[in-house]
């Protein structure tokens, strides 16, 4: 039988953990309180933290053994991530806590695939999320007062999460199936002519999704291939490793193209914007940029062109993970422009830096049969380069048929 975990530290939140299951069972749904107490796990959990923690790579001694407590809890959240993604009746996830609860449950959350409901009470959830909710759809309530007790404010936000969490399990949303496969773009500003194009082209036959490429967009892009909602992706804006490498504010993480490479999905994509590193307003780009090449593309977004050096570096890091992926591959190269403002008389035209970043890719791609390097002459928001995009996605994706 599917039910709400509730999960949290039982050995300091038991009577708050306690009131949530009630709340979520005088609503008619099953409930279960999942310990992930690291120092004094309780007896009175439905899934103790012993279970959780055996879910750990190096067994529960590596959590319930650690020394150090915040060693501890990071190992918890690992072990919880994986213990969550193993379960299959599990309707929701309600969790409640402070930071380190926060950080160790909301772990957990973001192993579940988008559209399980998740909600966290939570002490920091009036700050910044961003590290929290990463790429999934974790709802974050603030909890106004500390998780420390129930009185009249507490039982009140406690109340009013569990009753949200037993709304979105009672009553979830039907599924709007277009029968369309779904497929996924990667967009910024300066490539919106070309996605607009692509996009247009792909909407008698597929869903499109488009992602803006701040960092985040790249992630979740990613996590819906890897979740099984979208069928391929038209990676077309790689802008967020320009920032990764270089120290930009809207930078991928390591993992950048991993879910290609884990699942073998139908994979097109290009070299989008890596003509550029993004900051914040000009006050905030940091002292050693000093002397280098800036466009205002906004009050709160300033741009920097990427040198021929840090175009290199891009064109190695992308070719060396486009090597890897098992599934069916095009990339495309526009060789007459990376970006709407990487074109004669705009402000990034630099030959050299598109140069080196061409020349890196062609150096380190291993040819097989299932990956092909395609070199068009027109800029990527060119119709040509639209339409060359959109021909090999359909190919592949009828080859892979």
């Amino acid at each position: 039988m599917s039910r709400i975990y509730v999960v949290g530290t039982l050995d300091t939140k038991a009577e708050e953990l306690g009131y949530a299951r009630a709340r979520l069972e005088a609503a008619g749904l099953a409930a279960a309180l999942v310990d992930v107490s690291t120092r004094n796990p309780s007896p009175d959990a439905d899934i103790p933290a012993a279970e959780i923690a055996a879910c750990h790579p190096g067994g529960a001694a590596a959590v319930l053994e650690a020394g150090d407590r915040g060693a501890a809890v990071a190992a918890m959240g690992l072990a919880l991530a994986r213990f969550l993604a193993g379960r299959s009746d599990m309707a929701g996830v309600l969790g409640l806590g402070g930071t380190g609860n926060t950080a160790l449950v909301t772990q957990g959350m973001r192993a579940l695939p988008i559209g399980l409901p998740k909600l966290m009470v939570s002490t920091v959830a009036s700050g910044n999320t961003a590290p929290y909710v990463g790429p999934s759809d974790i709802a974050m309530l603030y909890s106004v007062v500390d998780i420390a007790g129930l009185n009249a404010i507490s039982r009140r936000i406690i109340g009013n999460a569990a009753h949200a969490m037993a709304g979105m399990v009672a009553h979830p949303v039907p599924g709007a199936a277009s029968g369309r496969p779904a497929v996924g773009l990667t967009m910024f500003g300066v490539t919106t002519d070309c996605v607009s194009q692509v996009r247009r082209r792909l909407e008698a036959t597929c869903d499109a999704y488009v992602f803006h490429a701040t960092g985040i967009g790249g992630q979740t892009m990613e996590k819906l291939l890897e979740s099984g909602l979208l069928q391929g992706v038209l990676d077309i804006t790689t802008t967020e490793v320009a920032d990764l490498l270089v120290g930009g504010v809207f930078a991928a993480t390591e993992d950048r193209f991993g879910a290609a490479i884990r699942t073998g999905a139908p994979y097109v994509g290009s070299v989008g914007a890596v003509d550029m590193v993004n900051f914040g307003a000009p006050d905030t780009v940091p002292a050693r940029f000093a002397g280098r090449t800036f466009h205002a593309h906004n009050p709160q977004v300033t741009l920097m062109r990427t040198t021929p050096e840090e175009n290199r570096r891009i064109g190695e890091f992308i070719v060396a993970r486009l090597n890897r992926m098992p599934g069916p591959v095009r990339f495309l190269l526009p060789l007459g422009g990376v970006s709407a403002i990487d074109a004669p008389g705009q402000p990034f035209h630099d030959p050299k830096a598109d140069a080196a970043l061409f020349a890196a890719i062609r150096s380190g791609w291993q040819p097989a049969p299932n990956r092909r390097l395609v070199e068009i002459d027109a800029h990527i928001n060119a119709p040509a380069f639209a339409a060359a995009l959109v021909a090999s996605y359909s190919e592949i994706v009828e080859a892979s048929r």
